[in-house]
């Protein structure tokens, strides 16, 4: 249990008091060297109060275990996370405990309560430790967090906690010069208040002796030589082009630079009452998604993404539209076909080089352990079902299972956040030993056995393809880059380790700075973060109270009807978005069974999925709040017609009038008073 030379040299600061960032590979021990720190920071200061935060569910288990090894039972430790039920409120349980693990969002939840049970201030903590202190940027809920602290240090002179920060992968801020690189670093040590970034530099060498990295190799094929499958897909995509709705786009089919254009179309012919347009583009969204499906793993998959599109169209839309019936009538004529293509077509090549890989690395008499991380829910649940179906796979003993988010959405199938923690812990005992997952598993999953990471046809930045690679613990792993040559994913992976060494020396760079230029240059960060901060923060008051909410009507996605005002929403703990009007009901109809989700909220239970009465377009869901039933609203599936234009936005927090939150006493009081009249 003792810590190795390496983490002892990265802390010493931190043991003085001092606020920094543990720069440590991957499995090099970050959060046993923060469990130590904790522990004489509650040995030594008074009335002494950490909170370690973690940006996923499934590390708050993972760091409990590490941390109670360290402590030893002396002081009082609880966990929270999003997926515990029914519990005590959040400041209630972080006052009655000396260290709290908890995920970042809860913490954020607990500081803007204005429930005493619940609220929690910042400086009521004396230590704050940020797990992936990485994702501390823009408006992630750790740089949220991290900004209240910075005003309190910037314009109070009030105690402040200190901030123990773990990275192994800073990055580089999306810049590729080492002047960018080196500003992104310095912004990061600002955000979190860093006194310095610490790395070994006495003990290095042990640490590389100790944490070896992984064999990488790049496991390359070609492109499939014939695709008729994909070659009809175009053709149905080009046939839609053609509509007379249609403007001119370019057909760049089966990237994801189409796919954000035609998202765009979408959104601009909401806005522009332009239904035929919009449903075009919809549907042109599905053919580009089964096209980026069928590069990743088999036609039969993506055909049966396109069949289950459909299939839902017909279920639930109760009134179709002449594009909407042309389209399903384009599909059904060419669904023989397809299906015909999807069976008996050719392999895909990056299959049949995974499938190498897999045969070669599971006959190990060692056990291996792997996990194959892929892009999108859809692709890890097709490579799952690929992995249970082939052949010669079943010859050697495989036994996986996926690992994706526990985020509900309408496209995709997500997991529970208990069905997560039963697929890691069997990954761990070894009842599982292959895992495909999203980049849910990427940082912090702490397996020391896991010896083959394979990265399938992935595009992205050079912070996951380290946290990745450093999944593979085990001496002798290996580190596997599937793709096909020649493609973007091949040439992005390339930059990736150029930034990942333009990413070492900016940290380096940083790291030699004179300690008052240093510091000047953070505080000056710090000055302008905040000032940047108030001024986002005016502007969307201003945004807020751009229209009365009484003047912005809410008009159905698809069908375009009017179906109540802006005035009639209200906000359910500062963040669900409910109408309080009780002739809403005419305008939607209610599954009889409920949605499920995974969770037990402390105040409301969701009921069933709500839809438009007219068109059948899916509008969100009730909630039970209380004793109340309340139909939430997904603002993606509504226009917003105000006095100037409509308009279509993201999120509800850039609707251009004010919310007021619910009030469920009031709320109750008007319900009698209207039942007494009638």
């Amino acid at each position: 249990m003792e810590l190795r030379p390496y983490q002892w040299e990265v802390i010493m600061p931190a043991l003085e008091g001092k606020n920094i960032i543990i720069w440590l590979p991957t499995g090099a021990g970050k959060t046993r060297a923060a469990a130590y720190v904790a522990k004489r920071h509650l040995e030594t200061v008074d009335g002494a109060k950490v909170v370690v935060l973690v940006n996923r569910v499934h590390l708050v288990t993972q760091h409990a275990e590490e941390f109670s090894l360290v402590l030893g039972g002396r002081w009082a430790m609880t966990t929270l996370s999003g997926d515990m039920g029914a519990r005590a409120g959040f400041g209630h349980t972080a006052r009655k405990h000396d260290l709290l693990i908890c995920t970042a969002e809860l913490l954020q939840m607990a500081l803007n309560s204005t429930e005493e049970e619940e609220h929690m201030e910042l400086t009521a903590f004396s230590l704050i430790v940020v797990d992936e202190c990485h994702h501390t940027h823009k408006d992630t809920v750790y740089n949220v967090i991290l900004s209240q602290y910075l005003e309190h240090k910037l314009q109070s002179p009030r105690r402040l906690p200190q901030v123990l920060g773990l990275t192994a992968s800073p990055g580089t801020g999306g810049n590729s010069k080492l002047e960018g690189a080196i500003s992104h670093i310095l912004q990061l040590c600002a955000n979190l208040d860093a006194w310095r970034i610490m790395s070994p530099k006495i003990h290095r060498p042990a640490l590389l002796e100790h944490r070896p990295e992984p064999c990488k190799q790049y496991d390359l094929c070609q492109q499939r030589s014939q695709d008729p499958f994909g070659d009809l897909i175009k053709k149905l995509m080009a046939q839609i082009h053609n509509h007379p709705e249609m403007p001119d786009l370019t057909q760049d089919f089966g990237t994801q630079m189409y796919e954000q254009q035609v998202v765009q179309l979408s959104k601009t012919a909401a806005e522009a009452g332009l239904q035929q347009r919009r449903v075009l583009a919809l549907h042109l969204r599905r053919y580009n998604d089964a096209l980026l499906i069928h590069d990743t793993v088999r036609a039969v998959d993506a055909l049966a993404s396109l069949q289950d599109f459909y299939n839902r169209e017909r279920n639930t839309k109760s009134q179709i539209l002449r594009a909407e019936r042309w389209l399903l009538d384009l599909f059904d004529d060419h669904k023989d076909e397809l299906t015909q293509l999807a069976t008996h077509g050719p392999e895909n090549p990056k299959l049949e080089t995974l499938e190498q890989i897999l045969r070669v690395k599971f006959k190990d008499p060692a056990n291996p352990r792997g996990i194959i991380f892929t892009r999108t829910r859809q692709s890890t649940q097709s490579l799952l079902l690929w992995l249970q179906q082939q052949p010669s796979l079943q010859l050697v003993d495989i036994r996986a299972q996926m690992l994706i988010g526990a985020g509900n959405s309408s496209q995709s199938a997500h997991m529970t956040q208990r069905n997560q923690q039963e697929v890691i812990q069997k990954f761990r005992m070894g009842s599982l030993n292959l895992l495909v997952a999203t980049s849910v598993a990427e940082e912090g999953l702490d397996i020391a056995k896991c010896s083959v990471v394979v990265r399938y046809g992935l595009l992205t930045n050079e912070i996951s393809m380290v946290q990745a690679r450093g999944r593979a613990r085990a001496s002798q792993s290996v580190y596997s880059f599937v793709a096909t040559e020649g493609s973007r994913e091949l040439r992005r992976e390339l930059t990736n380790e150029r930034l990942e060494t333009l990413m070492e020396q900016a940290v380096a760079t940083v790291q030699r700075m004179d300690p008052a230029e240093y510091q000047a240059k953070i505080r000056d960060l710090q000055l302008a973060a905040v000032v940047k901060r108030a001024a986002r923060a005016s502007q969307k008051d201003r945004q807020r109270q751009q229209f009365p909410a009484e003047c912005v009507q809410l008009l159905c996605i698809n069908c375009m009807v009017a179906v109540g005002h802006g005035s009639d929403l209200r906000k359910v703990e500062g963040t669900h978005h409910v109408n309080v009007n009780p002739t809403f009901s005419i305008y939607y109809t209610v599954s009889r069974e409920p949605v499920v989700i995974d969770r037990v909220f402390k105040d409301w239970k969701p009921g069933g999925a709500i839809s438009c009465r007219n068109c059948g377009e899916s509008w969100g869901l009730q909630m039970i709040y209380k004793s109340v039933t309340l139909p939430v609203l997904k603002v993606r599936s509504l226009l917003l017609e105000t006095p100037q234009r409509r308009i279509q936005v993201k999120k509800w927090s850039r609707v251009p009038f004010p919310v007021d939150d619910f009030d469920f006493v009031q709320h109750c009081a008007q319900n009698l008073a209207d039942l007494s009249l009638n």
